[in-house]
């Protein structure tokens, strides 16, 4: 399974039935740093271009309405090329 999955501008019926608009947002602005994920995130992007990178993988670019799942246990680097503002929820 891939620990990064990108679904492109996803339609008002996906977003509602998962209840994007009523998770919190989180804001960053442009910097590299290291993560691992605990427990999946699922996020849709309002603004901003981001780049993970896997430790042992291949980098994948996703950006505003972009709606991504990041799945527990990716260890990458998450280089925020343009400031972000997001959804988000763990599951």
């Amino acid at each position: 399974m891939n620990p990064i999955e990108i679904e492109h501008h996803p339609d008002e019926q996906r977003l509602n039935e998962l209840g994007v608009k009523q998770w919190p947002i989180w804001e960053k602005e442009v910097s590299v740093f290291p993560w691992h994920y605990d427990s999946t995130e699922i996020c849709y992007l309002l603004e901003g271009e981001v780049v993970v990178t896997p430790q042992h993988g291949e980098p994948s670019r996703f950006g505003q309405g972009d709606l991504v799942t990041l799945r527990r246990g990716l260890s990458c680097t998450r280089d925020i090329r343009k400031a972000v503002k997001k959804h988000y929820s763990f599951r």
